[in-house]
């Protein structure tokens, strides 16, 4: 996702990090890691609670896209 006017980076791809694979904004971790744990029946504080480099904001923000758009 391209970080536009006045709205933050959410999701950013790099080949640098992880070969490319789609990661919350400023981390290492994975989107699909928190589909996996919605999927799983986990809650969105388990996974924060596990990832405390993701922000609520930006778990919230990623959940919204999702719906959204129906993929990353």
């Amino acid at each position: 996702m391209i970080e536009k006017a006045n709205k933050p980076l959410v999701i950013q791809r790099s080949k640098e990090i992880l070969g490319g694979t789609p990661v919350f904004a400023r981390t290492r971790v994975p989107v699909k890691t928190l589909i996996d744990y919605i999927e799983g029946g986990e809650t969105l504080n388990d996974f924060l609670k596990n990832y405390p480099s993701v922000s609520r904001k930006q778990a919230l923000q990623v959940l919204e896209l999702i719906k959204k758009r129906g993929s990353i």
